[in-house]
């Protein structure tokens, strides 16, 4: 199973303990646009957050639980944010897939490229069929992203997400394999 996967300008890896500050600091700048959609971004977030994260994330890797990479400039090595794989279904082969990028990245297509490399991670490496990506309806940066990485709309789920004790609806979208095979391929 693949660890380290890239396209020349994004690569996703598997975290490890070293990336505990540079991530921390990532997350630190990007709490304002990210604390109305992410639950785990709040003003008070602190370090050992991080290094209780990628604990888990090893955890989870080593149990299969779940798969989160980093996503970094391929570059410089540069922490540009986070994505993976989650709530997997194993009998129905489809999963969650999650992302967010760092404030000083967004705009600049990273989380689309990061999006592609984890769906390509998930029909390959783990043989998933679906993979779904669920947006707060208000969410119209993320949602972007699903669109721009070739996902599908569905629906909009009511009462599909709870962030800050709020329940919220959200919008569904979906991957499958054809979706990231080039025009006229297959």
């Amino acid at each position: 199973m693949r660890t380290v996967l890239g396209d020349g300008e994004v690569t996703i890896r598997s975290l490890e303990p070293a990336d505990a500050q540079p991530l921390y600091e990532a997350v630190r700048e990007s709490i304002p646009a990210l604390a109305r959609w992410l639950p785990w971004a709040h003003d008070g977030y602190a370090r050992h957050e991080t290094e209780e994260w990628i604990a888990s994330c090893v955890a989870d890797w080593a149990s299969g639980a779940s798969f989160p990479f980093v996503i970094v400039d391929a570059s410089t090595g540069a922490i540009l944010g986070g994505t993976g794989v989650s709530r997997i279904d194993r009998e129905h082969r489809c999963a969650n897939l999650g992302y967010w990028v760092r404030s000083a990245w967004t705009g600049r297509g990273v989380a689309t490229r990061a999006v592609r490399l984890v769906a390509d991670f998930a029909f390959h490496d783990l043989k998933l069929t679906r993979i779904e990506i669920i947006a707060d309806v208000d969410n119209a940066a993320s949602r972007r992203v699903a669109e721009k990485a070739g996902a599908r709309f569905e629906c909009i789920a009511r009462n599909r997400v709870v962030t800050r004790g709020r329940v919220r609806d959200a919008a569904v979208y979906s991957l499958v394999p054809a979706d990231l095979e080039p025009a006229g391929a297959g």
